[in-house]
């Protein structure tokens, strides 16, 4: 006697509003992290040279540490 095994289907259109949700999660992501970057950069860039020195940071350094995260952040 043989056993017949049925795996249930997904239902139609549930993998492409799954694959739609989540690339719009990652762009709201992206959105999110481009906004906080460029909030920490135009905070940095106002900030006097001797503050900058005070935590260890160079004019020259800000643009990598401002975005340094937001590059991390990737949408597919």
């Amino acid at each position: 006697m043989s056993v017949i095994e049925r795996t249930p289907t997904t239902p139609f259109g549930a993998i492409a509003a799954y694959r739609l949700i989540d690339t719009i999660d990652h762009l709201a992501e992206a959105v999110r992290s481009y906004l906080s970057a460029r909030a920490t950069q135009r905070y940095l860039n106002a900030l006097s040279d001797e503050l900058l020195d005070d935590i260890g940071l160079t004019r020259g350094d800000i643009e990598e540490v401002a975005w340094s995260p937001a590059r991390r952040v990737r949408v597919h």
